[in-house]
């Protein structure tokens, strides 16, 4: 391949002053409109009115595909599909979820004053009592983005990062050196603050994405990386919004493919589908933490029976993986954009099995990283050159 071994620099679209500056000239923005929200809250209640909060309601995906004749949705990741109204008129729900909307508004507003960062447990803990549970929170967290149309590290409120990376790339992350590339098979935390990164460098020749940290450790046993010029992202189970923001964003600049591994069950195609479609949680914000281009490597069910694996290693889907399966089959994205995906998910729930990637280990303990996946990189980019130009424009 030529060029082969080219290092790949991203160069920066602006300068840190400048970014420095742009980041501030946000955080003012949205913090005068956050105080002014307020403020018109307040004069509202003051003058004997009941004040209301309308948020528009956001979905990646719908449910209501038919797998015969697929019907027409209105899912989109840009256009809001409803609306909820928070009023104090409303009945306790709404009156209690517009409270804690408020009091969680509160906090971002002096962590935007202050520039300081805290976690969303950080807030649970100030008012326990009338959160009652983190998810409270959460929800909370959602519908300021909504509302202000910003994402969640805006806010200044920060998830515990539980993505790795390893592998070809070194960048700095504000002024943490974090050189993956000195030590391309140890693991490293993937950074919270993707704006804080600067000065990437990488030489890989791609990016693969495992579903399991015990996938991950296996390929640093295996100095997987050391033999493979690649990056090697896992976000241990369903990532979190770091590593798909960082996944994205390693995409965008590096202009490297990125490649996913996951179990052959229905929770591993839906960490899959997380990936490259977005959460239903996060719908207003998919379009910022999907990575469209990403592609299947496996495991498949029919690698079962293609690598000789034993019967042992074979599981039979339960009630609550038929009752998954089914749902995700009825997203509407697998019918409009990955009608393949959907082909070998139904493969899976006809026959009515399922395996784990360590399976393949039966074979022998590294067949995963010697044989295994360096034959699906090669058949995954065989087939994409072979695609006709105007699809792969497309």
């Amino acid at each position: 391949m030529a060029g082969r071994d080219k290092r790949r620099r991203a160069a920066p679209l602006e300068g840190d002053e400048q970014q420095l500056r742009r980041r501030l000239e946000e955080a003012a923005l949205l913090l005068r409109r956050i105080k002014g929200l307020v403020r018109w809250i307040v004069e509202e209640v003051a003058a004997g009115r009941s004040p209301s909060i309308v948020l528009h309601r956001y979905r990646n995906y719908c449910s209501s595909a038919d797998s015969a004749s697929p019907s027409p949705c209105a899912c989109s990741y840009d256009i809001p599909v409803g609306t909820d109204v928070l009023s104090l008129l409303h009945k306790d729900y709404h009156t209690s979820r517009l409270n804690v909307l408020l009091r969680v508004l509160f906090v971002v507003q002096q962590l935007l004053q202050q520039n300081k960062h805290c976690s969303k447990r950080d807030i649970y803990y100030m008012y326990p009592s009338i959160f009652v549970e983190v998810a409270v929170v959460d929800r909370a967290i959602n519908d300021i983005c909504i509302l202000f149309k910003c994402s969640r590290h805006n806010l200044n409120v920060v998830p515990v990062v539980k993505g790795l990376v390893m592998g070809w790339i070194r960048f700095m992350e504000g002024e943490k050196k974090v050189y993956c590339i000195t030590s391309v098979n140890a693991a490293f935390s993937i950074p919270v603050d993707i704006e804080a990164i600067k000065d990437v460098v990488s030489v890989a020749h791609y990016i693969l994405v495992v579903e399991k940290e015990t996938v991950f450790q296996r390929l640093a046993n295996d100095k997987f990386c050391e033999r493979n010029r690649c990056i090697v992202i896992t976000g241990r189970g369903y990532p979190d919004i770091p590593t798909r923001r960082f996944l994205r964003y390693l995409v965008e600049l590096l202009h490297l493919p990125a490649y996913c591994l996951v179990d052959s069950d229905p929770y591993g195609f839906d960490i899959l589908a997380t990936y490259k479609f977005g959460s239903l949680q996060l719908a207003h914000d998919a379009n910022l933490l999907r990575v469209p281009d990403i592609r299947w490597l496996g495991v498949f069910t029919s690698d079962f029976e293609e690598y000789c694996l034993p019967d042992c290693c074979l599981l039979r889907l339960s009630p609550e993986d038929r009752r998954k399966a089914e749902g995700i089959l009825a997203r509407c994205y697998l019918h409009r954009e990955a009608p393949e995906w959907r082909s070998e998910l139904e493969a899976m729930l006809q026959k009515g099995v399922k395996f784990e990637i360590e399976a393949l280990s039966a074979n022998s303990i590294s067949f995963l990283s010697h044989e295994y996946i360096p034959q699906k990189i090669k058949q995954a980019a065989s087939n994409y050159c072979s695609r006709p130009f105007l699809e792969q424009a497309a």
